[in-house]
């Protein structure tokens, strides 16, 4: 591949992305970025984070800069720039313009076990901490600016057959699919955020995407009404499921 590519993939909070960056950071012609927009995120919002203050003293804080990092020349002279993206790191305030040059893919959640897991760490999580509003307003932005349905893919889908879910990512994208993205060493990486010591313990063991295990159990009572909420997004986003 000669031309350089730009990935851009939307997903909200305890998802699989954090393993899709270890996946296409395997690949020999891509380079990944972690999360850009999280330094600014802390810096306009009162959520609480571990490790906020040493984030924001160690990444770019002005969207707009790190927007045009994001669309300038792609590190080491890699062909491919994969970018992992929290969906409710984008602020209203923030322009979507430069979207426009980059490839937007969306990865979705079943919203139960996404409110599940914030449920052992966050006992009230509130809709904008899930990422799901965001997903569909980016999404939806995407759509009328392109003219054309942006590729959207499901965390169980990937768990259940990583090489067939991956393969029709790359086919739709119109990138090379690389059996390379299928495994990876176990440990640490530089392209890590330095939040991965509060986050990434299990991602840093695995070797490969881990197997789809099936979960009906519900999500606590008192947050049946927001995985509702988040349900109907979720919803309309995956219809258009690859």
């Amino acid at each position: 591949m000669t031309e350089q590519r730009y990935i851009a993939m939307w997903s909200g909070p305890r998802n699989i992305s954090t393993a899709m960056l270890r996946s296409w950071g395997n690949r020999a012609d891509t380079w990944v970025v972690d999360e850009p927009f999280y330094a600014h995120y802390l810096t306009q919002t009162e959520h609480d984070h571990p490790g906020a203050e040493a984030i924001i003293d160690s990444y770019e804080t002005d969207w707009r800069k790190v927007a045009q990092q994001l669309t300038g020349d792609v590190p080491h002279d890699k062909a491919i720039y994969y970018q992992k993206h929290m969906t409710h790191h984008m602020l209203p305030h923030m322009d979507k313009t430069w979207m426009q040059k980059v490839t937007n893919c969306f990865l979705l959640r079943e919203p139960r076990l996404v409110v599940k897991s914030f449920a052992k760490v966050i006992r009230n999580p509130k809709i904008d901490q899930t990422g799901f509003p965001q997903q569909l307003d980016i999404f939806n932005s995407v759509r009328q600016q392109s003219g054309t349905i942006p590729p959207v893919i499901d965390a169980q889908d990937v768990l259940r057959d990583p090489r067939r879910t991956l393969s029709k990512l790359c086919e739709a994208i119109n990138v090379p699919f690389d059996e390379a993205m299928l495994s990876w060493a176990a440990g640490k990486r530089e392209t890590d955020g330095i939040w991965a010591e509060y986050w990434y313990a299990a991602v840093e063991q695995s070797t490969e995407f881990m197997p789809y295990k099936h979960d009906e159990s519900p999500a606590p009572q008192h947050l049946q009404a927001l995985v509702d909420e988040c349900q109907a997004i979720y919803e309309a986003l995956a219809q258009y499921k690859l």
